[in-house]
């Protein structure tokens, strides 16, 4: 099982660089990026919510389900270890169903890197893999991560987790 969260990890991180390096020359166009893209501030699409896709939708709506469920012993702090593992892990599985099957445009996509990147580092921090970070640190960065998907991309029966 670690060996698979491992090489999920694995797969997303250079999913994730990929597709920042192809995206500097793609279609034979060069752009320059002079951020990572985790690095970088969501942007709105000229004013509008970027695109999803059927996968992204239920991934998303998948993991603000479990958080939600979480939410309380979350925000009290009575969440065990265990509990934040296995969130973690569900996390992981649904960021895995996004980079598997999630297919947008560059630069929704893009955006969409941001997110990812938090939901990530949140599941790392809530399965203890961060040294030194509280476990409730990631499920609080997750729940961004939420909140952010919600703000930028165009899910209208999304609703974020209201904490």
């Amino acid at each position: 099982m670690k060996q698979t969260r491992l090489l999920l990890l694995s797969a997303l991180c250079m999913a994730v660089a990929g597709t920042s390096l192809a995206a500097t020359t793609h279609a034979g166009h060069e752009h320059k990026h002079e951020q990572s893209t985790a690095a970088k501030a969501l942007q709105l699409n000229d004013g509008k919510k970027w695109e999803t896709d059927a996968a992204l939708r239920q991934a998303m709506s998948n993991i603000r389900q479990e958080m939600s469920g979480a939410l309380q012993e979350i925000h009290e702090n009575r969440l065990s270890a265990k509990g934040y593992g296995k969130l973690a892990q569900k996390v992981e599985a649904e960021v895995g169903n996004i980079v598997a099957n999630c297919k947008l445009g560059t630069q929704a996509d893009e955006q969409l890197h941001i997110v990812i990147a938090e939901l990530v580092d949140g599941a790392e921090r809530m399965a203890g893999k961060i040294d030194g970070s509280k476990r409730q640190k990631g499920g609080v960065l997750v729940l961004g991560a939420l909140e952010k998907y919600a703000t930028y991309f165009d899910d209208p029966g999304f609703k974020p987790i209201q904490y």
